[in-house]
């Protein structure tokens, strides 16, 4: 087992434990991997085999060239939920929401976010701690369980992945929302 992997192991054993750099990033990556978190924030193409994760985009979010269409509304349908082929857009009765660009570019995605920030928009289930809700199906309810260590090994290793310029859209309001304008 290489020492990377032995520290690995040893903080999964120990998450509070003070630790390098290098070994809060490794951390941070296993935390990400098991979180799931390129499930939605990595585009999907289609592959040899069906759709696979873009990992050229790794974690940078709904892509910016995908304009969506209007989601046709259906109240008669028992389907509530729709996703984009890139698992990035995701449309339900609170509208629609585009997955963020979570790579350190400093103008599309967290480079110029703080810790504090982060660790807030986790907590809160506020963009930046105090702007719009996160929507689903960001599984906030379940992210405000990660202990201070965590977030931190997470915002480190996020820090640490290739930027990726990607400007992610805002989300768009129900279509009721919309139709009382």
């Amino acid at each position: 087992m290489t020492s990377v992997r032995l520290i690995a192991a040893a903080l999964a054993l120990v998450p509070t434990l003070a630790v390098s750099d290098e070994a809060q990033i490794v951390r941070g990556q296993y935390l990400v991997t098991i979180a799931g978190c390129n499930d939605c924030h990595t585009p999907m193409v289609a592959g040899e085999n069906g759709p696979e994760r873009d990992m050229t985009r790794m974690l940078s979010g709904h892509p910016e060239q995908l304009v969506m269409p209007p989601l046709a509304v259906r109240p008669d349908s028992p389907w509530e939920t729709v996703t984009s082929t890139t698992f990035t857009a995701w449309s339900g009765p609170w509208g629609v929401s585009f997955t963020a660009n979570l790579t350190p570019d400093p103008d599309t995605g967290l480079g110029r976010w703080t810790l504090k920030n982060f660790k807030d928009t986790i907590r809160t289930g506020r963009h930046l701690g105090r702007g719009r809700e996160i929507l689903p199906p960001m599984p906030i309810p379940m992210y405000r369980h990660f202990t201070d260590e965590d977030l931190e090994a997470i915002f480190a290793y996020l820090q640490s992945i290739p930027a990726v310029k990607n400007r992610v859209p805002e989300p768009l309001p129900p279509p009721a929302a919309l139709a009382a304008q």
